[in-house]
């Protein structure tokens, strides 16, 4: 696989994860910086590492079984692996700008 590829395949990822929502926030879980890394290897496995806004989402299995399959169908993707993480811990300063306005921090 070529780094044009990989970067292609990361690029449709970020497309699809920006279709997924937490139900009680109106703004995508990319946009909200809710995602830390997408990992495309060689071999068409990604690894996703993402938080939440706050370790106790109610939503939390739903929001991440909504990713693991929106990661798997983007073509080139043999195998998507989800990882929780909360290192970092999720602040506002990671959301985009856009965000940041429909929520109406700026």
């Amino acid at each position: 696989m070529t780094q044009q590829e990989k970067t292609l395949i990361e690029e449709n990822i970020v497309d699809v994860l920006k279709t997924v929502y937490d139900p009680e926030i109106p703004v995508n879980i990319y946009d909200l910086g809710l995602i830390y890394k997408i990992d495309v290897k060689e071999s068409g496995d990604v690894d996703v590492d993402m938080t939440f806004t706050a370790p106790s989402c109610p939503a939390a299995d739903f929001i991440l079984e909504d990713v693991r399959q929106k990661v798997d169908s983007v073509n080139g993707v043999k195998n998507a692996n989800v990882n929780l993480v909360f290192e970092p811990e999720w602040d506002q300063s990671m959301m985009t700008e856009e965000a940041r306005v429909e929520l109406g921090f700026d």
